[in-house]
């Protein structure tokens, strides 16, 4: 090599946190153009452009992976929610709105690839527990959020669970484009409203 030849700049090592980022993303790009049956952890090595071994480092099975995706859903809508609940009225069709906007526009962001993961995670126990781990958080948090306008009253788990069926529903018939967001969005504020309504007359 010539001494006035221009060497090659060196790749950069990730850190473990940059890599776990970079297998996450790139896992979510297979779901989303290969569907989750295609996710396997030789597959997301090939995309990704390392060896099995890295990624079985951050991902031993298989399931471990799906349980990373669905968490770092779970975290990114927590942040939206948030966001949203911090600049919401303080009023009961305030904070509705902010849950309803949050949970569709989430689903909606990442795209097609969430009811994939999520189907895959109730078809595991493992995963499942997980994802209802996540779910009880997400409903004692709007629990607190709705309890000062339902009268004094507790707003019993039937409701909330029935909340978060119609939430899951709606944003995925949204993010199929069976309906319409402003739609998906709407419907989901009429059951909150409604379900506090119910709680407020005991």
């Amino acid at each position: 090599m010539s001494s006035t030849e221009p060497s090659l700049p060196r790749r950069q090592r990730l850190t473990r946190e940059e890599r776990q980022r970079q297998l996450i993303e790139t896992a979510w790009r297979i779901v989303g153009d290969e569907g989750t049956d295609a996710l396997t952890l030789g597959r997301l090595a090939e995309w990704a452009g390392v060896t099995k071994p890295v990624v079985y480092s951050h991902f031993p099975t298989r399931s471990a992976l799906l349980i990373a995706l669905y968490r770092d859903f779970d975290m990114r809508e927590y942040a939206v929610m948030e966001a949203a609940l911090e600049s919401s009225e303080a009023s009961l069709a305030g904070k509705a709105g902010a849950i309803a906007s949050s949970y569709v526009d989430c689903v909606l962001a990442q795209g097609r690839e969430i009811p994939g993961v999520m189907a895959a995670l109730a078809g595991s126990p493992e995963l499942a527990a997980v994802k209802r781990d996540c779910d009880l958080i997400f409903l004692e948090k709007c629990r607190g959020l709705l309890a000062p306008f339902a009268a004094g009253r507790t707003i019993p788990t039937a409701g909330l669970r029935a909340m978060l069926g119609a939430a899951e529903a709606l944003s995925h018939a949204a993010a199929t484009q069976e309906i319409g967001a402003d739609e998906a969005k709407r419907e989901l504020f009429e059951t909150i409203a409604a379900m506090v309504a119910r709680s407020a007359r005991g």
